[in-house]
């Protein structure tokens, strides 16, 4: 599974860093998201996928 994130839509909620705080990140300039792991481990997925479904912008997609 790998990540994908568009900042250009991201609209700096922060959900995905508070769903999982391992795989994402905000940037402190503007908030929006930045990728800790791109391709997190097995351990990380299930937080990871729900992460992309509360993306409130949609900035967040899967690639299976």
């Amino acid at each position: 599974m790998k990540i994908k994130a568009d900042t250009g839509v991201c609209v700096g909620a922060g959900m995905c860093a508070l769903t999982a705080p391992e795989v994402f990140d905000q940037s402190e300039e503007d908030g929006t998201v930045v990728l800790l792991q791109p391709e997190p481990p097995a351990s990380r997925e299930a937080a990871a996928r729900r992460a992309v479904q509360l993306c409130p912008s949609g900035a967040l997609s899967l690639e299976e």
